[in-house]
């Protein structure tokens, strides 16, 4: 039974939704508590969202963990996983950014004159935020960041920001049960 917060998360389960995943989503998953060789269910899972078409990532997120590097200095495991030509063709976003909606998150959503190091700090999520701006009805945005509302200008948070544009955001977690993951996940 869904209450509060996970009774408005739920009525979206009746609208299909394309749940846009923020980098850290897969980042914290692989090193916090889904490893890719100790629950490798999960990362089909995704990759089966992906070719649902219900869980995608746009290509200037997906470049985040794309090349990240193990202490030795070879690509890490995620990055090893990300790179295979199945899971980019089941997960990468076909979409090309949107420029003006890249200036309206920016300007309008965290600051208006943002210096060189503050677009820095920002990093992608002007684009992800941006992406799920093109249609609020129908997507919503999957990060592991929380809600700072005290935060401003480039600390602001990717919940508050969506909040400022009135776009869907949810947890890693919210996402993972909203599509029912589960370690007996096996494609049919």
């Amino acid at each position: 039974m869904c209450t509060s917060f996970l009774q408005t998360i739920c009525s979206w389960k009746v609208v299909k939704l394309l749940y846009l995943l923020d980098a850290n989503t897969l980042i914290d998953a692989k090193r916090d508590y889904y490893p890719l060789e100790g629950v490798p269910e999960f990362w089909d899972w995704l990759v089966y969202h992906g070719e649902q078409g219900s869980a995608k990532i746009p290509y200037e997120i997906y470049d985040e963990f794309l090349e990240a590097k193990n202490s030795d200095g070879e690509r890490d495991e995620l990055a090893e996983w990300a790179n295979q030509s199945f899971v980019q063709d089941a997960l990468l976003l076909d979409e090309d950014p949107d420029l003006d909606a890249i200036k309206r998150v920016t300007y309008g959503g965290y600051m208006a004159d943002p210096t060189d190091e503050d677009l820095k700090k920002m990093g992608q999520d002007p684009f992800l935020i941006s992406y799920a701006l093109r249609d609020k009805n129908n997507r919503c945005i999957v990060t592991s960041e929380r809600s700072k509302p005290n935060a401003t200008n480039a600390n602001k948070k990717v919940p508050d920001v969506c909040n400022v544009f009135s776009i869907r955001c949810v947890h890693g977690f919210d996402f993972f049960k909203l599509l029912n993951f589960s370690t007996r996940f096996k494609r049919s």
